[in-house]
């Protein structure tokens, strides 16, 4: 539960890191630094608790696996989310980006063979539209909506993140080795992504601190810290529950360090 709650505590920080960084950066350069930080806190980790000799293993045993999971998550996923960011509010953008819960498992009735039972079913109405309702800003006669394209980034970046989960439900290996092989293999895709639409040229101290943050804090160190909290735990239910204190959490760091004035649409969607 400790490694569940220290997991959910970082989570909640990341929306506000996200808008920080995004000062320095346009969305590519960030998620170029920060898939090199997390490249970097996962290779550690791998090293020290010998598992090495699997990040080669893997690969070869399911090369196409771990292409498609690399383009996934980290280059198309975190690409999208941050132009999302880039476009939004903070807590517009979060909003809709925890609505991947829900899409989970519409997608996974057609790529697994699932099945929606009638709560499924009326969760999914009710998330809609509070969907609406967030993107509307609480207008919802009028159909106009503040940035259409940030709105379509994000909900976007929720298909991106179900297909990746859905796809990973087929992995056989080790999770953490597994994650350091998409990010290793997703790198170049960014890099030659961002070398085409607008290099770094200088880096302050203050932009390289944002984006390593965002690198430790939202795709390295507190993805090892949810997986230590599922396996250290007798009840997974538990657990995962509390993923859903994050936009809660988030929403308070948003208004207190942002200064965003959290609508009352945000609240109600």
């Amino acid at each position: 539960c400790i490694y569940g709650l220290l997991a959910v505590l970082l989570w909640s920080t990341v929306a506000t890191a996200f808008k920080i960084a995004l000062g320095y950066f346009i969305p590519l350069q960030l998620v170029f630094v920060a898939v090199m930080t997390s490249i970097f806190a996962l290779s550690v980790i791998v090293v020290a608790q010998g598992k090495f000799g699997l990040i080669a293993k893997q690969f070869i045993h399911r090369p196409f696996f771990y292409l498609l999971t690399g383009l996934l998550n980290p280059f198309l996923y975190y690409y999208v989310l941050f132009e999302a960011y880039d476009l939004l509010p903070a807590q517009q953008a979060l909003s809709l980006n925890y609505t991947w819960a829900i899409l989970l498992p519409i997608l996974a009735v057609p790529l697994l063979g699932h099945k929606l039972t009638k709560t499924d079913i009326l969760a999914a109405i009710i998330a809609y539209s509070g969907v609406y309702v967030i993107a509307s800003g609480g207008n919802l006669t009028s159909f106009n909506f503040d940035s259409p394209t940030g709105i379509a980034f994000v909900l976007c970046s929720t298909v991106i993140w179900c297909f990746y989960w859905v796809i990973n439900t087929k992995d056989d290996g080790d999770a953490i080795v597994s994650l350091l092989l998409s990010f290793l293999i997703g790198l170049p895709f960014v890099t030659v992504a961002m070398m085409l639409h607008q290099p770094i040229e200088f880096i302050s101290w203050s932009a390289l601190a944002a984006g390593m943050y965002v690198g430790l804090f939202e795709m390295g160190l507190t993805f090892v810290l949810w997986l230590m909290a599922l396996k250290t735990t007798n009840k997974t239910s538990n657990i995962t529950t509390l993923v859903f204190l994050t936009p809660v959490l988030s929403v308070g760091l948003i208004s207190v360090i942002l200064k965003e004035q959290i609508t009352a649409s945000t609240y109600i969607g």
